[in-house]
Formats: C-alpha cells, structure tokens, sequence
C-alpha cells in the first residue's frame, strides 16, 4: 500500500526541494550552492536529471545526501511501502522519483516551524502518514533550542532520538560515514518498531 500523502507545504512556509505534498519530509541545515536552490521559497519538486545535476556542481557531499535518502527509503519500503512502483534498486529510485512530483518526498531547508502542532498518524497500511526525519544531532540540537521540536523527542543514544507522537526521528547526516548502512538499518529499525 502507497502511503497517502498527509502533509502540504503550502500551510507552513517550508522551503525545499521535492514534492509539497509528502509523506516523508528530511530535514537539513544546509542548502545546495545550485541556481536550483537559490531563490527557493517553497518546495518546489526536482525534474528527472536534477538530483545528478546537483550532485555534479556541488560535489561529492550533497551526491552523498541523496544517495543515503534514496538507499533508506528503498530498504524501508520493502518493510513500509512508501512508494508504489518497485525499482529494481536504489540507483534508479533516485533517479527517476526521488524528490520529484508526485513522489511524496521532500528535503526540506526550513525548520520544522509545525511539526509540533501537527497531528500525525501511526505509519501503516490503512491510514495517511507523515514521517519526519532530521538529519544530524547538532542540527536537532539547534532546532530544540530554537523552540522548533516538541518536548516528546527522546535521546536514545548519542545519535538518534525518537519524537513518536509526532513520528519524528533523529539520526546521523546523511554521509556514508555518518549514517552507515548499519546505521541505515538501525533507523528502519526504529521507524518500523514506533509504527
């Protein structure tokens, strides 16, 4: 079952790349030094070809953060299905519908300004569903500073951290070394066990 689309980022000023109506929303403090990214004030959704366009002109670290993004939602949809077509890997779930219309996908620049106020749903089969997911302790650090997490996230450990009321988690940034395929698992892990 496709998840449903619960959330549009034309009530809250978020700003990013992807589709506006999402399922599952990442959450960066940083932004691409791409044309693409500079005079973003909503979330607008990537065209086929652009997410290696972006990686080429911004280097191997952003190439990295859309890798990690699509190897974790294509490991977490044979155990949640996110989305409904089946790719033969995570190479081409990137390429041809990560971040763009229709995907239900968005990374998001902007803080999550209504994430505390949002009513989220259990992630299954039967219901809408939003998953929140910020990338880095440091950035989830500043955001609950800033008043723009809810006081339900809970530190695990030293890197990931939970908010199940409003299905929101935390984990490493989205790095290789960072966020390892262990670690990648480690969060599907999490995510599956909240919902």
């Amino acid at each position: 079952m496709y998840l449903s689309n619960g959330k549009d980022s034309n009530d809250s000023n978020e700003i990013g790349l992807g589709c506006s109506k999402y399922s599952v929303a990442v959450y960066i403090a940083n932004t691409p030094s791409h044309e693409r990214c500079a005079s973003l004030d909503s979330i607008e959704p990537l065209s086929s070809g652009e997410i290696h366009a972006i990686g080429q002109a911004c280097g191997n670290g952003w190439r990295k953060v859309f890798n990690v993004y699509a190897k974790l939602l294509f490991q977490l949809n044979a155990n949640l299905p996110i989305f409904a077509t089946n790719y033969p890997s995570w190479q081409d779930y990137r390429d041809r519908e990560l971040l763009q219309i229709g995907s239900n996908t968005a990374l998001i620049f902007s803080p999550p300004y209504q994430v505390s106020s949002l009513t989220i749903h259990p992630l299954n089969c039967d219901q809408k569903a939003n998953l929140h997911i910020i990338c880095g302790k440091r950035y989830a650090q500043q955001l609950a500073a800033q008043g723009h997490l809810s006081d339900n996230l809970i530190w695990l450990d030293g890197e990931f951290a939970v908010d199940q009321r409003n299905n929101l988690f935390v984990c490493p940034y989205f790095d290789y070394r960072q966020l390892s395929n262990i670690k990648i698992e480690h969060l599907i892990k999490l995510i599956l066990e909240t919902n």
